[in-house]
């Protein structure tokens, strides 16, 4: 694959890992791409680096594009290692200027050398390369606090480093091209897993980009596909999921030791279908989790199923609301559900950790001991029921 033109001059110089199927955490199935771009004009400016594996595979196609000597510029939008690794590697060929935050520059100095030329810049501060401008816009906690944005004034192109991205392995380039993966839905899971937590601070630097660019005709981000079209859908979804909308469904969550949890919840699922509720049951132990986040951003309601076990949540539930109570998700209505045979403490404590991460804890204390039996099932349909209602009244 070689250096791909977005635009007069500006090249996209990334590589794509075809191989990677866990991202700290984060399952990605389609693999991803770790995207790097040069702007060629009277002075030549490299936007972030790569993963320092595909160091050689990178500095390849810079190469490509332009001789090192010419190289007048490095902007470094984020510090994390996938972004950044492969720095030392280029500053070895270049003799070029650091641009970044100043959060940034004191990783940089820490992690790999506080001998390089580095220029701390700020919000609304330009960098000229002749006939083109490079404006810099600081994205704290977008979403690591070094975080900043570059937009090149003349082509209209921002450059967000992680924003608007997705984890996508392709041997295409823009959004629109891409067949076989709803780019979308990507777009969702990776806001759910990676920007999720940090929603105020989307909402604050999307108000901040308002007033700092005239337009925006392509976004490229540091993840997955180029946007040229759909421009305003992407950053109208980003305002929707920093915000907490979401559609009145419900996702149920669980996982059973003797099949009595999920008996439990097949019955509560029947009590929101009987009230017209949508919904999707996951057992955890199966399930890919960065779905099932993103599943629950989109959605009002959520209820965990969980057996007693040594007087503690079940194993594979405690660890996913360890995962998911660290995103944070916005506006959420909740309940907990479960069987147990000895002293059912579970379902008490998962109510605390849903309150724990500002959650609306609703029809409380559902569990029954062993085997529920059909008084009890039905007792679970009628939980269904109600907490239909909670989600339409909501």
């Amino acid at each position: 694959m070689k250096a791909f033109e977005i635009s007069d001059d500006v090249y996209w110089v990334g590589v794509v890992d075809w191989d990677v199927r866990d991202f700290h955490g984060y399952k990605t199935p389609y693999g991803t791409s770790y995207n790097a771009y040069v702007v060629r004009d009277r002075k030549t400016a490299i936007i972030d680096t790569v993963y320092y594996r595909f160091s050689e595979e990178y500095l390849s196609r810079i190469g490509d594009v332009t001789p090192f000597e010419n190289v007048d510029y490095v902007i470094v939008n984020h510090i994390e290692y996938d972004h950044s690794s492969a720095l030392p590697y280029l500053m070895e060929r270049v003799d070029a200027e650091i641009l970044c935050t100043q959060r940034a520059k004191n990783v940089i100095e820490k992690v790999y050398s506080d001998k390089w030329d580095i220029t701390v810049v700020k919000t609304g501060d330009e960098l000229s390369l002749g006939t083109r401008t490079l404006r810099f816009i600081e994205a704290p906690l977008v979403h690591w606090p070094d975080t900043m944005f570059t937009y090149l004034v003349e082509d209209e192109i921002l450059f967000p480093n992680d924003a608007f991205g997705q984890h996508i392995a392709s041997s295409v380039r823009y959004s629109d091209e891409l067949t076989g993966i709803d780019v979308f839905d990507e777009a969702g899971k990776y806001y759910a897993n990676i920007v999720m937590v940090y929603s105020p601070q989307v909402r604050k630097v999307l108000e901040v980009l308002e007033s700092q660019i005239d337009g925006i005709r392509m976004i490229a981000p540091s993840h997955g596909m180029i946007w040229r079209k759909d421009i305003e859908k992407i950053i109208q979804l980003y305002r929707d999921w920093s915000g907490g909308v979401a559609e009145k469904k419900v996702v149920i969550v669980y996982d059973t030791m003797w099949g009595n949890t999920e008996k439990m919840v097949r019955n509560v699922s029947a009590g929101l279908e009987a009230e017209g509720i949508e919904y999707g049951i996951y057992r955890l132990k199966e399930s890919d989790w960065s779905f099932i986040m993103k599943e629950i951003m989109l959605s009002r309601g959520l209820i965990v199923g969980t057996p007693t076990l040594n007087r503690e949540v079940y194993p594979s539930v405690s660890g996913f609301l360890t995962y998911m109570k660290g995103l944070k998700p916005i506006g959420k209505i909740a309940s907990a559900i479960g069987s147990y045979g000895w002293s059912g403490e579970a379902v008490r404590k998962v109510e605390e950790i849903l309150k724990e991460a500002g959650m609306e804890v609703v029809e409380s204390n559902l569990r029954f001991r062993y085997t529920p039996s059909e008084e009890e099932l039905e007792k679970c349909e009628e939980f269904g029921r109600r907490f239909a209602e909670k989600i339409k009244e909501s």
